[in-house]
């Protein structure tokens, strides 16, 4: 992969990592795969055969293109590679199909992708301080962290055995970070522009974007106490700022503004139909929430307090994607969702405003944005909990108190994520293969943080 090439300042280290971790994706090419092969099986076939007005409508499969047009327009530049390994997998009617050489186009489809997550973990290590090392690799923050994000084991369940394409995709954002770090907020800012239009997840963390850049660009200078001086406002900064997003949207929104689609386009990004919790539950409030209200029906039950005839059948317990109503607590509505994600995200917006500490700053507000959005937000998915870990491993390598903080989020987070592998040889061989690494990544990085932290001056 070209990528690698790029960390020959960096030591023959990463590149040892970066091949590694590929041929170690290579090998989990055999195993199970899930409902999202066929997704973007059928997002090729959409895409490679129907003209652009048709794609937002297209519903011959339950898995209806529900990604911004970038990514439609990635599967459109994929789908003429895949032709030439199999014409039949472009075929809208053949839903479910699959072939020998389908399955190896879409596995090598996310690993050579992924060589833009290479490239980004290799700029996020220049933004690392490598002053303050041990005299052993191991206890350098920059090959800690490079494990961390090239090996992160949240990422080989989800892209390489559960079948989506977050390598590439957390690639574009750790760059967007780095370039941050390096004041280049301009580029920074287009990388985010553009993630946004290949998936909109990334609405969870545009509020730490848009008041850093507010606060630490739009803004030339501050006052000795650290608060703003409004007389340092930039109209030309500004400008540039929202040039860069009109720009973006109107290449990915404008053919279907000029559709007059665009109600069509966000009724398929937004489906509000499918219910506050997804079909397996993220470990979030909403979980606690619904659990509560099961055992609260089911104690109503016991004592006679509820009325059999009256229990909704769409149950939130049941493993399905649908809407469906609480039986003893109230039922929450995405608004509802919306405020209580509001006012988590809020603290920590306020304080990278009126006490902005440069770029680790904001990744702290992203995180935190991530996380908030995680806890509260509708819908959300369990694969979601990597927006907050692959950030947070760079906050991880400097700080003990970070690497504390980490090796909770990333223990839980990652073991939230093993009952994707729900077939018998994942479940025999990578939970133990997958928690082993897990929890020996986590510790290694404890003990290398505390080392860092041992050296530095009193007081830091």
């Amino acid at each position: 992969m070209a990528a690698f090439g790029l960390a020959a300042g960096s030591g023959h280290w990463f590149s040892a990592l970066a091949l590694g971790v590929t041929l170690l994706k290579c090998l989990l090419i055999p195993t199970y795969h899930s409902t999202d092969f066929e997704v973007h099986r059928n997002w090729l076939a959409i895409t490679h055969n129907l003209p652009i007005s048709q794609w937002y409508y297209e519903a011959t499969s339950e898995w209806t293109l529900d990604y911004p047009p970038f990514f439609a327009w990635f599967e459109y530049a994929l789908s003429h590679i895949a032709k030439y390994f199999d014409q039949e997998m472009l075929d809208i009617h053949n839903l479910n199909y699959y072939s020998s050489r389908t399955l190896l186009f879409q596995r090598f489809s996310v690993i050579l992708t992924d060589a833009l997550f290479v490239y980004a973990v290799h700029e996020c290590c220049k933004c690392i301080d490598g002053k303050r090392t041990g005299k052993d690799l191991t206890e350098k923050p920059k090959f800690v962290l490079s494990v961390l994000l090239l090996w992160n084991f949240g990422l080989l369940i989800v892209d390489h055995i559960h079948f989506q394409y977050n390598g590439f995709l957390s690639g574009l954002l750790l760059l967007s970070i780095a370039r941050l770090f390096q004041k280049r907020h301009i580029e920074g800012a287009f990388l985010f522009a553009v993630l946004l239009h290949f998936k909109h997840i990334y609405l969870y963390v545009a509020p730490a974007y848009g008041i850093y850049l507010l606060r630490s660009y739009c803004f030339t200078a501050s006052k000795p106490d650290g608060s703003v001086r409004w007389d340092s406002f930039s109209i030309v900064r500004v400008t540039a700022l929202a040039l860069i997003v009109f720009l973006v949207s109107a290449l990915s929104l404008g053919p279907f503004l000029a559709l007059n689609q665009l109600p069509q386009v966000f009724s398929r990004l937004f489906p509000f139909k499918r219910g506050l919790c997804h079909a397996y539950w993220a470990p979030n409030f909403w979980a606690l929430y619904s659990a509560l209200d099961k055992a609260l029906c089911v104690t109503g039950l016991e004592l006679k307090l509820l009325d059999p005839s009256q229990i909704p059948r769409a149950s939130m317990t049941s493993g399905l994607v649908q809407q469906s109503q609480h039986t003893v607590l109230p039922s929450v509505s995405p608004s509802a969702t919306l405020i209580c994600t509001l006012i988590a995200i809020l603290p920590s917006v306020f304080c990278l405003w009126f006490k902005p500490q440069g770029p680790r700053g904001f990744l702290r507000c992203l995180v935190l944005c991530a996380l908030s959005s995680f806890m509260f937000g509708w819908h959300v998915h369990e694969k979601a909990i990597l927006l907050a870990i692959l950030p947070m491993s760079l906050l991880a390598v400097e700080k003990a108190g970070d690497a504390t903080i980490f090796l909770i989020l990333t223990t839980t987070g990652h073991y939230s994520l093993f009952p994707l592998l729900f077939t018998a040889p994942e479940k025999k061989n990578l939970f133990l293969i997958g928690w082993k690494l897990c929890t020996s990544l986590a510790w290694g990085l404890w003990k290398s943080a505390v080392s860092f932290y041992s050296l530095l001056p009193r007081g830091s």
